[in-house]
């Protein structure tokens, strides 16, 4: 077993350059199936959320859904907290850094403060999703609803406040940044997709809200929102896809031993 405390600060270097180069090799690999898999079993909820909307839902371990943008609105905030244990919630800053990077998508696992995974990103259509920037405030919707305010209201709905919600992850919000590292917004295509596998009890809050980057700070169409239920496969892709992710689940498994 490697010995941390023994390390010289040259063999540190060497080691954090190798793990960077080994998550850079995976970044550019494809990833298998990356597009849509066929519906894993009944539908157990079914919503459309109207532009500007939010909801609250209550996901129990492995309950996977799936988020729609059929008419590529410009954006939708995401946020999880541990059902069980609140005070465990999504960390934006853990989830890029423990992966190596800012493409969240198929393979990839949300993080919790706790060093857990929260949810799987088990397919995605590819439109692109920002951890980094966050949903729009009150003062650039100019009055429309917006993913900052819409976030606290749901947060609510579960008991909980603004002190329980931190930095979201914002669907369909493609970012980008040019050689001058300035970062833009491509707006996300029609019929876009992301299927999230709950690995803990979870709730969640989803607001139907723009971007904080997005050009267009009015949600301009529904999401679909459906709800079903697939425990993964022995061979299931985000467990092990990174030697992070495998060490997030044996963290999450943990707590659900019986």
């Amino acid at each position: 077993m490697l010995d941390l405390n023994s390390l010289t600060p040259a063999q540190y270097r060497a080691r954090y350059e190798a793990l960077q180069q080994a998550a850079r090799a995976r970044a550019a690999s494809p990833v298998a199936s990356p597009g849509i898999p066929p519906r894993p079993g009944p539908i157990l909820k079914s919503e459309t959320l109207p532009p500007g909307a939010y909801l609250g839902l209550r996901l129990k371990r492995f309950d996977v859904i799936r988020i729609a943008n059929p008419t590529g609105t410009p954006g939708a905030a995401l946020y999880l907290w541990n059902a069980d244990e609140t005070s465990e919630r999504y960390n934006s800053g853990d989830t890029l850094k423990l992966q190596w990077t800012t493409n969240l998508t198929t393979g990839r696992v949300l993080f919790s403060d706790m060093g857990r995974v929260l949810a799987a990103i088990i397919a995605d259509s590819g439109a692109g999703h920002d951890s980094v920037i966050g949903p729009n405030t009150p003062t650039q919707a100019q009055g429309a609803r917006n993913g900052r305010d819409n976030l606290r209201l749901a947060a609510a709905k579960f008991g909980l406040t603004r002190r329980d919600l931190g930095p979201a992850l914002s669907l369909f919000s493609p970012v980008v940044t040019d050689e001058a590292a300035r970062l833009s917004f491509r707006p996300p295509p029609p019929g876009c997709s992301i299927d999230l596998r709950a690995e803990q009890n979870l709730l969640l809050a989803l607001s139907n809200t723009p971007h904080a980057l997005s050009p267009v700070q009015t949600a301009t169409g529904p999401l679909e929102v459906t709800i079903t239920h697939a425990p993964p496969p022995a061979d299931d892709l985000c467990r092990h896809f990174t030697p992070e992710a495998e060490r997030g689940y044996i963290n999450t498994d943990s707590g659900f031993a019986p």
